[in-house]
Parts: structure tokens; C-alpha cells; sequence
């Protein structure tokens, strides 16, 4: 809890950001962010609308303290949920339109997971050839691909159960359950899928201003179409993190900013290349202590 008060209480377009997203979700996201409780917080229909939120006010309150002059991205991405702030701060979307769907997105993905109820598993220290094996043979899917050794799968609960004792039989190092409430980024979310795509097709996306990498395919999306397939595509596709990530390095990227609460995607960063260099901005501290790096790629 306290997710972002600091950046609210210091700049007034991290601010504006919070109070834009509690005039459009029609609730008061702000204190759920800041006082809780935790257990709604944590709940996925508030906690996609919550995380870009405090994604974007970060990238809002960063922009105002370096007077404007951060750097123009050479390309932004996100993880899963991240495309999202990827998308505004690309301006494909404005805010209001991303936290709306942010919100309906979490909304979607929580009833599915009721209808097909499923669950995720981090594998740690484990060949993705492997696991793949392993999933075949247990009706579950690779959803994540973090870093070397860290990957994810996802299916219905017994069947995740039954992939990761395989995946430990075989020499996995570790085998962790995650706290989700669904089998995200797999089949079982089709129905997330029909409602997305019902609701995306009634918007506006603009082309990108600077290209976004895909979780799906790991490569630049510069179309407004394109971005709409994505969004749709990725809520049962795997999430190419650590190709996206190598695609940006080969394209000459010596940079790469994480926005947003929290330092995961920092940590796999660094576990995927150690010659680049890695910036985490948050909060206050760490956007206070910013530098203007070059050439870089936006995360969130």
C-alpha cells in the first residue's frame, strides 16, 4: 500500500494522473492505491487499472522533473499488462482511453478465470525445450519467457500442478506457484479474448510515435491495426519477454528505463545481458536522482 502517494503528493501531473483515473473507473483507484485494503488491491480488476496508473504518473512526474527533456525512446514495451502504459506513453492512446481498458481487461481475465479456473507457475533453472515437453504432456502452456532460467507456465490448476512435480523430476530448480487467479495468457481466456476484442474494436488507436515491441512476437508494432491484434493475441499468447528484450539490444540499445512500481523487469534485465544499462524509476527518490540516458527504450 502507498503505491505512488509520493509521487502524488510531489508532482502535480502525477497527481492529474490519479485524479483522471478515479474520474473515469467511477471510484476512488487514488486511496485503494494509497490505504488499501491490500487484498483488494491485489485483486486483478483493480490491480491492472492500479499499476498503470502509478506507471504512467511515474513516466508523468519524470518528464516534469527533468523539465520535459527526457530523452525520446527509441522503443517502449511492456510486460503483459505493461503494453498498456506502453501505448500511452507512445500515444497510441491517451490515458483515460488505456485506464479504461486496463480496468475492462482485469475485469475479463477475473471471469474467466471463474468460469475456467486455472493457475501460473514460475520454473526456475529449467531448459525451455524441456518444458515444452512438459507441457505437452500435461495440457499446459509456456506463458512466460522472463530470462534464462526463469520461465512460466499456465493451465488448469491440476494440470500446472502436475507440469511443475514433472518439471522438478527433471531437474528443475525451483518450482513456485504464483498468486494469480487464472490461467493467464493461455487458451483458457478465450473469453477475455471475445470481450477484448469486442471492446477494442469500438476505439480509436493511433499510430504509434515510437515503435512498441510485442510480447508475442518480440518485434516492432508501428500500425494502430497491428497494436489492436496484439492486445488481443496476448491475453492467450505467451509473453516473449527475454526476445523482446534481446531484440532492443541488437537493434543498438544501450539503455532501458523500467517504469513503474517495483524493480522485476530490471532484475530480469539483467539476467538477459550484463553490457546494458539499467534505470528503475518508481518514485520520488529514483526520479530524483535520474540522468539523461541515450540511446534507450522505455519499459513498463
Amino acid at each position: 500500500m502507498g503505491m505512488g502517494r509520493d509521487l502524488y503528493d510531489n508532482f502535480p501531473p502525477a497527481k492529474a494522473v490519479f485524479e483522471q483515473a478515479d474520474k473515469v473507473l467511477g471510484f476512488s483507484l487514488s486511496r485503494l492505491c494509497f490505504e488499501g485494503p491490500e487484498v483488494d488491491l491485489r485483486d486483478t480488476i483493480n490491480a491492472q487499472p492500479a499499476i498503470l496508473t502509478v506507471s504512467y504518473a511515474t513516466l508523468q512526474a519524470a518528464r516534469e522533473f527533468t523539465g520535459d527533456k527526457l530523452p525520446q525512446p527509441a522503443f517502449v514495451a511492456g510486460h503483459s499488462l505493461g503494453e498498456y502504459t506502453a501505448l500511452a506513453a507512445a500515444n497510441v492512446l491517451d490515458f483515460a482511453t488505456a485506464v479504461y481498458l486496463a480496468r475492462e481487461r482485469g475485469r475479463l481475465m477475473s471471469e474467466a478465470g471463474v468460469v475456467l479456473p486455472g493457475g501460473m507457475t514460475a520454473i526456475i533453472g529449467f531448459d525451455e525445450n524441456l518444458l515444452t515437453e512438459v507441457c505437452q504432456q500435461t495440457g499446459t502452456w509456456v506463458v512466460n519467457i522472463n530470462c534464462p532460467g526463469q520461465l512460466v507456465i499456465s493451465g488448469a490448476r491440476e494440470a500446472v500442478a502436475k507440469a511443475g512435480e514433472l518439471a522438478k523430476a527433471k531437474g528443475a530448480a525451483r518450482v513456485i506457484p504464483l498468486p494469480v487467479s487464472g490461467a493467464f495468457h493461455t487458451p483458457l481466456m478465450q473469453s477475455a479474448v471475445d470481450g477484448m476484442a469486442k471492446i477494442i474494436a469500438g476505439l480509436t488507436f493511433k499510430d504509434p510515435t515510437v515503435p512498441i515491441i510485442a510480447n508475442t512476437t518480440a518485434q516492432p508494432l508501428t500500425t494502430a491495426t497491428a497494436i489492436k491484434e496484439e492486445l488481443i493475441n496476448q491475453l492467450c499468447h505467451c509473453v516473449q519477454w527475454q526476445r523482446s528484450i534481446e531484440y532492443m539490444i541488437g537493434q543498438g540499445i544501450s539503455t532501458l528505463i523500467e517504469i513503474g512500481p517495483g524493480k522485476v523487469l530490471t532484475g530480469l534485465i539483467k539476467r538477459i545481458s550484463k553490457d546494458v544499462q539499467t534505470i528503475n524509476l518508481g518514485d520520488l527518490a529514483s526520479i530524483k536522482s535520474l540522468i539523461n540516458p541515450s540511446p534507450m527504450s522505455l519499459l513498463s
